[in-house]
């Protein structure tokens, strides 16, 4: 399938980091459906001419969307978009969570590992981790629109599986994929009702409560501050959803 690239003139971010501006780019376009499962990305030498970047920065972007299981590369053929999440053997099929109980069983789900996982990357850790874990948090307080803010939500706990130095958490989290937040599956008005209900200063917030505790290896502060992040988004979702109900 052939796809617009970029468009070379539209406004870009500060250079200090180019290869994450073509990852939020390209994994916007893909968790929005412009790029489907299967397409294959520009080569190399295209992204280059469309970013005006360099090969290095081309390949570290192609890097981190491969850690996000976004895509693969197949050596000698090309970048190949992945179905999201993970492979169909254990994939949680985002178009079975539609419901509000859909989105609260998925919420539990999480609670019952990502909880543990936090408590193990408090403790697992490396600083290039801490600091690969910093800057999606960074990414996430920045975060323009809706899209964006799931891309860098999904990055910001990927990472924290990571941290955890062990498989299962990182291929669990992939193949929840996006649609692990509620965000990323409820309707558009929904949506607006949720944002109206919390600054995104608030959701900053808690991410800032979890990583603090892992950079302090606190493995019991990162496992409550994961609880009450998760808490607080299910408390949010029944909030927005009562809302619905008297409206």
């Amino acid at each position: 399938m052939a796809f617009e690239p970029l468009d070379p003139d539209s406004p870009r971010r500060k250079p200090r980091n180019l290869a994450q501006t073509l990852v939020d780019d390209y994994s916007k376009m893909i968790v929005e459906g412009m790029i489907k499962p299967g397409d294959k990305l520009p080569s190399e030498v295209e992204l280059m001419e469309v970013g005006g970047v360099s090969r290095s920065v081309v390949r570290e972007a192609l890097s981190r969307l491969a850690v996000a299981g976004l895509v693969e590369t197949r050596r000698g053929i090309g970048t190949f978009v992945l179905n999201m999440p993970g492979s169909a053997a254990s994939r949680i099929d985002p178009t079975t969570i539609v419901t509000l109980q859909d989105v609260l069983a998925i919420l539990d789900v999480r609670m019952s590992f990502e909880v543990e996982g936090a408590g193990m990357a408090a403790l697992r850790r490396t600083d290039e981790q801490l600091a690969a874990l910093g800057e999606s948090l960074a990414r996430f307080e920045t975060a323009s629109d809706t899209g964006g803010s799931i891309i860098s939500d999904f990055q910001f706990h990927l990472h924290i599986a990571h941290a955890t130095n062990n498989r299962y958490f990182i291929e669990i989290i992939t193949h929840f994929g996006t649609s692990m937040f509620p965000r990323a599956r409820l309707s558009t008005a929904s949506i607006a009702r949720l944002d109206r209900q919390l600054a995104h200063s608030r959701l900053v917030r808690e991410h800032e409560h979890i990583y603090n505790a892992i950079a302090r290896r606190d493995s019991d502060a990162s496992r409550a501050a994961m609880r009450v992040h998760l808490a607080n988004s299910r408390a949010r979702v029944l909030k927005s959803h009562q809302e619905q109900r008297d409206a």
